[in-house]
């Protein structure tokens, strides 16, 4: 099978279920480097692979000022370098934490929203007890009211 080398904003946004709205908002945010035939944009794989980066960055909290230091970093040589390098791990490292940060307060919500049901339910059971409890004289009362002669 060949490789494909060039690509159309439309094959790109499609690949990627994502917008062409999105792709030349990566543009401007000069993420992406399109060539260009007349209006046409012509993206390399190149271009393909970092829109890819983009998407993955996104999905692990990496803002898009993070991605393009990154790219920028890339850039400046062949195969990256040790800053490079060294800034993804640090940038990996604050987004754990910061995961890890919303993980104890996902938990920590689901503790309290454990003790408000809890008490809820404890509540309306107590609140429909009583509401019982109510009816049942008066139940009585209809009944012998209606047994009178």
């Amino acid at each position: 099978m060949v490789k494909k080398e060039t690509y159309s904003i439309s094959e790109l946004a499609k690949e990627f279920d994502v917008t062409t709205r999105s792709i030349r908002f990566y543009e401007d945010q000069e993420l992406l480097k399109p060539s260009r035939n007349g209006q046409t944009r012509i993206f390399s794989s190149k271009d393909r692979v970092r829109l890819k980066l983009i998407l993955r960055g996104k999905r692990m909290g990496f803002s898009l000022a993070e991605t393009k230091e990154l790219f920028d970093l890339w850039d400046e040589t062949l195969s990256g370098n040790e800053k490079q390098l060294l800034l993804m791990l640090e940038t990996l490292s604050r987004k754990r934490a910061m995961l890890e940060q919303q993980k104890e307060d996902i938990a920590q919500a689901e503790m309290e929203m454990d003790v408000a049901e809890t008490r809820c339910r404890e509540a309306l059971a107590d609140l429909q007890k009583r509401k019982k409890a109510q009816q049942a004289p008066a139940k009585k009362e209809k009944a012998a009211a209606n047994d009178q002669p």
